[in-house]
């Protein structure tokens, strides 16, 4: 942003990058004017560790040199048995280059998103209109969606719910007209001022 000039953002997003953009928010505050957090991956939820038990089996896939069936498995336990088909027909290749990524994801990404710490005295600092974002399907797959709904939507001073229709956590690939109409009204609703 620096580099381009931009003093401030509409910042926005999915899955660890949705801790990513919490975690500029706390260390950049000046830079952020609003965020938009779809699904971000807290594990400060209570069945973070119940629920999660198929990242367990990815990771010790992934060890035995099973790339695939690791990415296959977390891809599955994360958003539902029918993701492939919604992958493949939206972002062909996609499931290749996760598996490409697989060292990079098991070996930095997942990892790194276990050890981050995000506590509600964190989010009390993030003063920025917030867009908390679920895939109305994902509410149905697993409780954990529910639950960092929950919390994001308890722990941050200014967030509004958002739940995108027809959707787990694949939430832009699955639903991208709703998904960028949602945005779009967020946006409108808090437009960043024209520097004078």
């Amino acid at each position: 942003m620096r580099h381009l000039g931009i003093a401030r953002a509409h910042v926005v997003g999915h899955s660890s990058s949705g801790n990513v953009a919490l975690q500029l928010a706390l260390d950049a505050p000046d830079a952020v004017h609003s965020l938009a957090i779809l699904e971000p991956a807290l594990y400060s939820v209570r069945s973070a560790q119940t629920s999660r038990a198929f990242v367990g089996t990815a990771v010790q896939l992934y060890r035995t040199g099973d790339k695939a069936g690791a990415v296959d498995t977390f891809l599955r336990g994360v958003c539902g048995s029918g993701y492939r088909a919604v992958l493949d027909q939206a972002l062909p290749g996609a499931f290749d280059q996760h598996v490409a990524d697989a060292d990079t994801f098991f070996g930095q990404e997942l990892p790194a998103l276990q050890q981050w710490s995000f506590l509600r005295e964190d989010a009390r600092r993030i003063a920025q209109p917030v867009l908390a974002v679920i895939g109305a399907r994902s509410q149905e797959l697993d409780p954990i969606w529910v639950e960092r709904q929950e919390l994001l939507l308890s722990w941050l001073p200014n967030v509004e719910p958002f739940v995108l229709p027809a959707a787990t956590h694949l939430l832009q690939v699955q639903n991208p007209r709703g998904m960028a109409e949602g945005l779009t009204t967020f946006f409108a609703r808090h437009p960043i001022a024209a520097s004078s």
